[in-house]
């Protein structure tokens, strides 16, 4: 990942860099490897994190079909 300085303004890159990140999810990741997760925990939280995705779609889906 790469941002550039511009006109030597590093607070504006490292925002950019912040902003980046997020929307990649790496601070997510790190907030899930700080401590081991069992097996069991991790496909409980990858099944509720599909089950919330696939009703904020057929939530946004209902909005735009006007249900």
């Amino acid at each position: 990942m790469q941002v550039t300085v511009r006109d030597n303004n590093v607070d504006q890159a490292l925002r950019a860099l912040k902003k980046k990140l997020q929307r990649e999810g790496v601070f997510r990741e790190m907030k899930l490897r700080r401590s081991f997760e069992k097996p069991s925990e991790r496909r409980a939280r990858e099944k509720a994190e599909a089950v919330r995705r696939h009703r904020k779609l057929m939530r946004k889906r209902m909005e735009r079909e006007g249900y």
